[in-house]
């Protein structure tokens, strides 16, 4: 038996991944989702329509850092079988207008791409080899697959997080905004899976531990129906709810909500993919991701700016991090 954390499993992708894992019996899946009560609704959910009672929610908000930490000091304190498997798959889109969370980020990056961030260096040292990490990102990450949406635009981590420093910013209306601090945390999911993939892999290769953990990216592929478009307006809303998905079978990589969760459950358990890390899969096809995607000087910007917006510590990652002068 193995245990996966798959975040904002409460619904849509990660509620059809999470149904996915516990039908191979052989996964106990922590729903980690920031409401507790709809935690508890789609653990009750799964268990009947199941069978499986292998499931357990845990309360899980990406946009507060504090969360993340309890959440891990919580699993931790908790005997359950060897973690094999991290999801990341909750994901916001505000349209509507900034905001920002209480530890004072813009929320779509915190939830998108700093809570992830701390979590998965948090829970790295309870990893048991072989393990998987898969972040869940978009084609709309790349500026030839946006389709109606702004193309990201990475300039400084430190701007995606608080925008209003920004001396120079885009002059987009709230709605392009909000829209384009999507596209551009789904690029820097692909910046964090990448980079994620070669410090493992360094700290193998060096020798100082002697684990297997896995890191690949996932694009679900265009979605109607889920709750992503919540932020939309009336007829946006009804269109990405009732139109869009009549259109599915006409369009590529428009996909249904369960299938795009059963390929995303197959990242996790294929025996194929055990030594795969550092793609990027669209379905269940192996595809280059954009060419910004590999920017190692990009990468590494995000990397050491979030490790240093969220107070990363050694004591919390088995990877090392990089001190500031002071404390070398």
């Amino acid at each position: 038996m193995n245990t996966a954390i798959v975040t904002g499993a409460n619904t849509g992708l990660g509620f059809e991944c999470a149904r996915a894992l516990v039908e191979t019996h052989d996964w106990h899946v922590i729903i980690a989702c920031r409401s507790a009560e709809k935690g508890r609704e789609a653990v009750k959910r799964l268990s009947a329509q199941t069978g499986d009672k292998k499931i357990k929610a845990m309360t899980l908000d990406l946009a507060s850092l504090e969360s993340v930490r309890n959440f891990a000091r919580d699993y931790a304190a908790e005997a359950r079988p060897s973690l094999r498997a991290i999801v990341c798959n909750a994901a916001t889109q505000i349209v509507t207008g900034r905001t920002y969370t209480k530890d004072g980020f813009e929320t779509t990056f915190a939830v998108n791409h700093l809570g992830h961030f701390l979590l998965v260096n948090l829970m790295l040292a309870q990893m048991a080899p072989p393990a998987r990490i898969v972040v869940v990102g978009s084609g709309t990450h790349d500026p030839a697959q946006t389709t109606g949406m702004p193309p990201p635009m990475y300039r400084r981590a430190r701007f995606l997080a608080r925008p209003d420093e920004d001396s120079k910013p885009l002059d987009d209306p709230n709605g392009t905004a909000g829209r384009r601090a999507y596209t551009t945390s789904k690029l820097c999911n692909l910046l964090f899976a990448y980079e994620l993939d070669r410090r493992l892999r360094a700290e193998e290769a060096g020798g100082t531990n002697g684990r297997s953990i896995t890191v690949n990216a996932f694009d679900p592929g265009l979605m109607p129906g889920t709750g992503l478009a919540r932020d939309y307006g009336m007829m946006a809303r009804f269109a990405w709810r009732f139109v869009l998905p009549v259109l599915r079978p006409f369009v590529p990589n428009v996909n249904s909500v369960a299938r795009s969760g059963r390929s995303l459950a197959n990242i996790v358990t294929d025996p194929r993919l055990e030594r795969i890390s550092g793609k990027y899969f669209q379905g269940t096809r192996d595809v280059p991701s954009s060419k910004d995607s590999y920017d190692p000087a990009m990468a590494t910007d995000l990397w050491e700016t979030s490790a240093s917006m969220v107070k990363l510590t050694p004591d919390e990652t088995i990877l090392r991090l990089k001190l500031p002068p002071s404390a070398a």
